[in-house]
């Protein structure tokens, strides 16, 4: 069987990309269609040794950093893509659409969807962009003619996957389809191995892209307020994102680290109090899992994907108002002891890798 993925485009490395990088395991010889690909990004050095098919208009976005004003080409991006000689199209699809390419008559093309985009339909993003009047007005007539397109390309998708029953309702309410839950893939076995025997330290974590949206002020000024340790994991991108502010988020008690490889993060996650899962509407969140998997227990807002994922009570604690207030609280009251480590890892290995890539092939056998 010929098969093709197709991701949004190749730059940050985050659970998207995660996702791609289990789906180009179980079929290595696929090549990757994408808008662009920043060859020496984090995402860009994982796929590598990968064949990245570029669309025309990447030299144009990927030295101009043009990829989200430029986004109103995406239906262009896609056509210009004919898929027609396969016989399995496995699109990995939030950001860019990724929908509408050319396929064959017999091509079967599956669509793994994050979220619809974010954008198009009203959900918190990673920019702010509301708050500018010119990219609001820029935004709002570029949107008005891509949710037309987002959803006719919807309609040519055999069959949708999903990360959570969250995104089950989106997809449903946005594109009037049914779709099948298979949760993205965790790193556990690899996770265990360099975490068994280390001892907690006196600190919580967040482990996020430095941007809007992810909660990182929020868990500065709880932090502030409740007189605990946080420290704060985040690609460099991110941090430049945030320019003047990281100044002002900068106080006694508070790291930011940067980003750091795999095998560090995961000692970070080990050696945590808790680690704190901070959007108000997360598609899914990987990482609370790999914080489950290393053995500490979570504390998330209640809402989206992290009510599929943390057991209250067991493996974490959610709080209920996105508020510094709400947040210190339970910061200032949360004890670790009573967390088992062996219940934390018990659950996150329901979202291990291989049980995605099982699910993955099963899903796909039965077509």
């Amino acid at each position: 069987m010929k098969v093709a993925l197709v991701h949004d485009y190749l730059k940050e490395y985050g659970g998207a990309e995660r996702v791609l990088k289990a789906l180009h395991e179980i079929y290595p010889q696929a090549p990757i269609y994408t808008a662009f690909c920043h060859r020496n990004s984090a995402a860009g050095n994982v796929f590598k040794g990968a064949q990245i098919k570029e669309s025309w208009l990447a030299p144009l976005i990927k030295y101009k950093n043009l990829y989200s004003p430029l986004r109103f080409l995406t239906p262009l991006i896609w056509k210009s893509f004919n898929l027609s000689q396969y016989d399995l199209v496995i699109t990995s699809a939030s950001w860019y659409i990724t929908r509408g390419f050319r396929v064959g008559p017999k091509t079967k093309v599956i669509c793994y969807c994050h979220t619809p985009p974010r954008y198009l339909y009203g959900y918190p993003t990673s920019i702010e962009w509301q708050r500018y009047l010119p990219v609001r007005i820029y935004a709002s007539i570029i949107n008005h003619f891509l949710r037309p397109y987002d959803f006719r390309s919807a309609q040519q998708v055999d069959e949708f996957i999903v990360n959570s029953q969250n995104v089950v309702n989106r997809v449903k309410k946005f594109y009037r389809r049914n779709s099948t839950v298979i949760y993205p893939p965790v790193e556990v076995i690899r996770i265990l191995q360099n975490t068994k025997g280390l001892k907690q330290k006196n600190y919580f974590l967040v482990a996020s892209r430095i941007v809007g949206g992810k909660g990182i002020e929020l868990a500065v000024e709880a932090a502030k307020k409740a007189k605990v340790s946080l420290k704060i994991v985040g690609e460099p991108a991110g941090l430049r994102w945030f320019g003047g502010k990281l100044e002002g988020l900068k106080t006694k008690g508070v790291e930011f680290l940067g980003w750091i490889p795999d095998e560090e993060l995961y000692r970070y996650y080990g050696q945590c109090k808790a680690f704190l899962a901070l959007e108000t509407d997360p598609d899914f969140g990987i990482t609370p899992v790999e914080a489950m998997a290393a053995g500490r227990p979570v504390i998330a807002f209640r809402g989206g994907g992290y009510l599929e994922s943390v057991v209250e009570g067991k493996t974490g604690e959610f709080f209920d108002e996105p508020t510094v207030e709400s947040l210190a609280e339970v910061l200032k009251e949360f004890k670790p002891k009573k967390y088992k480590s062996e219940d934390c890892r018990r659950q996150a290995k329901k979202f291990s890798k291989e049980r995605f890539k099982k699910e993955i092939k099963k899903f796909i056998k039965e077509l």
